[in-house]
């Protein structure tokens, strides 16, 4: 009877740890890398993409009150709304590539696109006549003094089109900005399932490069971890937007140190961080971590308790700031909201999120920047947009005990908006643990505090 007792216990035990670890595996699951599809298939999927992103750009005009927009270019001087536009087999623009996008096509003129390859005046004879045929009278090109994504067209190619169109037609010319930031903030339905599978890579790749697999104290160095990333990422077949940042962590925050280049041999009991990104099927990611190196003989509940605090810190801070992202409302405006919500519950820190997606640091309003935390000028007064991916960037400050100094803690993930319950949500997810680098057996020993 006691057997019998002593066997369901254990089974009771056991259960309820299998119970535990799923419930942990599902809450935390571990990153796998994702293969990319053939070229071929690449190419079709991002055309599939394209054709949708190119069907909501009347909905964009008539939204912010123009009837056309006319983009011009030539080989090698793209605009830069250009390459969110173009076929997957496009690598650059051919001859002179003019394109021009119509609000409202008249009655039985169904098309609401029509673009010339050409370097002869046909592209202006034709483009004129088109022009008077709609009679837009508001023509936005892309020519704003401030904002990248809506100051493509070269100033070359700017002055030709008022020549070529006559004083009539170039006077309808207008700049409005939010045509081309909305055009390339907007993701697309279609790209969630594959830009969740490029964070998914992103995070793998990290994981694999803060481990014991990669990394051996006293021996690795920080720069050797940022090259093995970028080795990992061209035999994966994907790309990067920046050169990966690895660092070790202390008192001093990392806007104020020296520029990277140094090596830094990785120790026991450091605490490392990374700046990491992918790129694929013209899209980007941005993700930040944290890494806990631990000691021979160590496990996770050795980590220092003042890290825990910091990273938990950092997580709520990045709650305080998704919680402010209200569509509509300026980057300066939830830069002001989530600061003030930061403090009131006794968190010092930095916000500067920005949004991603067909560029690592792509079109849209910017909640912050690190030199800037009263507000962003230019930038920073666009309204947040639905239906984009950002990057949720910041830092917590924390005192850590066991150093008896002040730390930053850095996190960044990427967030997609979900219009159904208007929203916004991790891509894949986030950083709520540190990466552990474990020691492999006869790496060394830990030195014990005299007396």
């Amino acid at each position: 009877m006691l057997q019998s007792y002593i066997y369901l216990h254990v089974l009771l035990s056991f259960l309820t740890l299998l119970h535990h670890v799923q419930c942990s595996s599902s809450q935390a699951p571990v990153p796998k890398y994702q293969p990319l599809p053939p070229l071929r298939e690449q190419a079709l999927l991002q055309d599939t993409w394209t054709r949708e992103r190119l069907s909501i750009v009347p909905s964009i005009l008539k939204k912010w009150g123009v009837d056309a927009w006319l983009m011009s270019q030539r080989e090698y001087a793209e605009d830069t709304v250009f390459w969110s536009l173009k076929p997957a087999t496009s690598f650059s623009a051919r001859r002179r590539t003019v394109i021009l996008f119509l609000a409202e096509p008249l009655p039985g003129l169904s098309s609401h696109l029509y673009s010339w390859i050409d370097n002869t005046p046909l592209v202006w004879e034709e483009l004129s006549a088109l022009l008077e045929l709609h009679d837009p009278t508001k023509i936005a090109v892309n020519a704003d003094d401030e904002i990248s994504f809506s100051s493509g067209m070269h100033a070359g190619e700017m002055a030709l089109v008022r020549e070529k169109l006559g004083k009539e037609l170039a006077g309808r010319l207008v700049v409005e900005k939010m045509v081309a930031v909305e055009v390339v903030a907007t993701m697309v339905e279609g790209k969630l399932g594959w830009y969740r599978k490029l964070q998914e890579t992103a995070w793998a790749m990290i994981s694999e490069a803060f481990s014991e697999d990669v990394i051996e104290p006293g021996r690795t160095s920080t720069e050797d971890i940022e090259w093995w990333l970028r080795e990992k990422i061209l035999q994966m077949n994907y790309s990067t937007w920046f050169h990966p940042s690895v660092n070790i962590l202390g008192p001093k925050p990392l806007f104020e140190s020296p520029p990277s280049g140094k090596s830094n041999v990785i120790n026991y009991g450091d605490l490392l961080h990374v700046d990491f990104g992918v790129t694929a099927l013209g899209m980007n990611t941005d993700t930040q971590h944290m890494a806990y190196v631990l000691y021979p003989g160590e496990t996770e509940s050795d980590i220092p308790q003042g890290y825990l605090d910091g990273l938990k810190k950092a997580n709520r801070l990045q709650d305080i700031v998704k919680s402010n992202m209200k569509i509509g409302l300026t980057g300066n405006q939830i830069l002001k909201s989530s600061l003030k919500q930061m403090r009131s519950e006794g968190i010092e820190g930095k916000v500067y999120s920005h949004p991603i997606g067909d560029w690592g640091h792509s079109a849209g309003s910017l909640i912050g920047m690190t030199n800037m935390q009263d507000k962003v000028p230019v930038l920073g007064d666009l309204p947040l947009l639905k239906n984009t991916y950002y990057s949720v960037e910041l830092t917590a400050e924390h005192f850590v005990p066991e150093i008896n100094a002040t730390m930053n803690f850095y996190l960044e993930e990427d967030v997609y908006w979900i219009e159904d319950e208007k929203r916004w949500e991790w891509v894949w997810g986030r950083q709520e643990k540190f990466h552990l680098i474990h020691s492999r057996a006869g790496q060394g020993f830990r030195v014990q505090n005299a007396g």
